[in-house]
């Protein structure tokens, strides 16, 4: 434990640690700016603080959980559990990892079945994620690539600047028009050589 901010960003920056709890309102650096500092090799984070406000920016960095003070025992414990199962899965440990992917969503850490996925969309820094049996998009701070990296190439494809679909939910194709389960999307003129040879 550290009781300021410079000395533990120090420490940080010398040691792997897995999961950070850190305070949002310090002296010398919030919190949140440290996080930020810390790039894409950050740790897995909970932010606790006093004020509800910060719930934004702990979004936006992609923050495994945002505990608001006092501390509630059982809610630490939900974090923690929380935390242990999303190591869990970036460890490889996970017995349905292929069968499935985890996303970061509204301070959650969502399972979402491959074979329930029907599209991708694209949000800019957002992506909608669009299931079978749920009319609420799951929605993740990530690029549309980003995400598509995470998944199986032959399963998944970009057929828009702003849409992926799972090739096992395409139903017909016609007209640089992709039909799906709920909805047809289109394809992208610089998209058009990914559809060529398709069949359904």
């Amino acid at each position: 434990m550290f009781e300021d901010a410079v000395s533990g960003a120090e420490f940080l920056q010398k040691n792997k640690v897995d999961l950070l709890f850190i305070d949002i309102n310090m002296p010398d650096i919030t919190g949140v700016d440290l996080v930020r500092a810390l790039g894409e090799d950050k740790p897995m984070v909970v932010f606790t603080t006093a004020y509800k406000h910060f719930a934004y920016e702990g979004f936006e960095l992609q923050a495994l959980d945002y505990l608001l003070k006092p501390i509630d025992q059982k809610r630490f414990g939900a974090a923690v559990e929380k935390a242990v199962e999303y190591h869990n899965y970036k460890a490889g440990e996970s017995n349905s990892a292929d069968e499935s992917i985890y996303v970061h969503s509204e301070y959650r850490t969502i399972k979402i079945n491959l074979k329930d996925i029907e599209y991708l969309e694209s949000m800019q820094d957002y992506v909608k994620i669009h299931t079978l049996n749920n009319p609420k998009p799951v929605l993740t701070l990530q690029t549309l690539k980003s995400l598509l990296e995470k998944l199986p190439e032959k399963q998944f494809v970009r057929i828009h600047r702003s849409y992926a679909i799972s090739l096992k939910q395409v139903k017909s194709i016609c007209n640089r028009k992709v039909q799906l389960h709920s909805i047809e999307l289109p394809v992208g003129s610089s998209y058009t050589d990914t559809i060529k040879g398709w069949s359904v």
